[in-house]
């Protein structure tokens, strides 16, 4: 199989930058989902935003120059919200800003709890001229979120790991002694602000399939927002890969199907969901004929694996181009089984 394309995500949830040639540490893609921009609740908490509950996201362009981000606007021909002349500028901010100084503020990601950092008042008035609700910037710095459920191939079980953490002071203790062994540290698998996993995984046959099944048969693999698109395997044979070598090297560990939601349905020309009767609005519906085929997520389709460097790999360096080959395969699909916790519960990574 050939490598096709990489992804990377530096804002989380607004549209991906293509590249020829990436760095892949621990984490996933270098820069890859360490920022990220919440929304405010009833009682002031912060809650993500996303892609699957914002169409919006998909009217922001990202670009790396100078180590800097920049992002940009796109507004369509019919305005999702009222106009600000913020709309009209690039905010540009460090790729790796200095965190002196910066306030903190708790994030619970799918239970994933994390103490980040807010870029400041510049950069959150932009996003919230451009969304039209008041959001803020964020940032992990150096923070950690921990991988749960059995998502790693590395982590302790479920029922080894500690009881979930309410407050982040509370959480010292908990993997200040990491047992993991990945990546060549003594310490559990973590993550940046990615939702489940480091890295994602698609191929160019598993998408000729969706549209083959989509009269126009256009369908961008943008849609899928994966970091890694690979071609040479039939359609859905990597429900199926557990681990993956490049250029003929031990490279990645595959463990989770990555279920899929209403992301799909957004139409990026106008920042807007699809309609249902609309081609743009009917690729869900497509995968959801056949692709639930996740026992522990029965209700979503599944495109694409979640994975993770190989037991030793600190580091690797991944271009288009380059060879990848199945080394491991399994008779079974894995099974979804990160535990969703009720609002307010969640677990810490350290902070030690």
């Amino acid at each position: 199989m050939k490598v096709t394309a990489l992804y990377v995500y530096p804002v989380k949830a607004l549209c991906g930058i293509r590249l020829d040639t990436a760095e892949v540490g621990g984490q996933g893609l270098q820069y890859d989902r360490t920022f990220m921009i919440c929304r405010f609740g009833s009682n002031g908490e912060l809650i993500k935003v996303q892609m699957s509950e914002r169409a919006e996201c998909a009217l922001f362009q990202q670009e790396i120059a100078n180590h800097k981000i920049h992002v940009k606007y796109a507004q369509p021909e019919e305005p999702v919200v009222e106009y600000h002349e913020l709309q009209d500028t690039v905010l540009e901010f460090p790729i790796e800003p200095e965190t002196d100084g910066l306030d903190r503020a708790e994030l619970d990601l799918h239970g994933s709890r994390v103490l980040a950092y807010r870029m400041g008042q510049k950069y959150d008035a932009w996003f919230t001229a451009c969304f039209g609700f008041k959001t803020t910037l964020l940032y992990i710095g150096q923070e950690r979120r921990p991988v749960l459920g059995t998502f790693s191939p590395r982590n302790p079980k479920p029922e080894e790991e500690p009881a979930p953490q309410k407050g982040w002071l509370s959480s010292i203790s908990s993997y200040v002694t990491g047992t993991g062994t990945g990546a060549g540290q003594d310490e559990p698998d973590w993550l940046t602000f990615s939702d489940c996993a480091p890295l994602l995984l698609t191929t160019e046959a598993s998408l000729r399939n969706v549209r083959a099944r989509v009269a126009s048969g256009e369908v961008d693999m943008l849609k899928f927002r994966p970091n890694i698109v690979v071609d040479g395997a039939g359609e859905w044979d990597e429900d199926f890969w557990a681990a993956l070598s490049l250029n003929g090297a031990p490279a990645l560990l595959l463990t989770k199907l990555c279920n899929r939601c209403t992301s799909l349905n957004i139409d990026y020309r106008t920042g807007r969901y699809g309609k249902a009767s609309e081609e743009q609005g009917s690729i869900l519906k497509v995968l959801m004929k056949d692709r639930r085929v996740d026992e522990g997520s029965k209700y979503s389709p599944a495109f694409g694996r979640y994975g993770f460097l190989d037991n030793g790999v600190q580091r690797l360096r991944i271009s288009v181009g380059d060879d990848m080959a199945v080394t491991k395969r399994t008779e079974k699909r894995p099974r979804w089984d990160w535990p969703m916790k009720p609002k307010g519960v969640g677990r810490y990574y350290r902070y030690a």
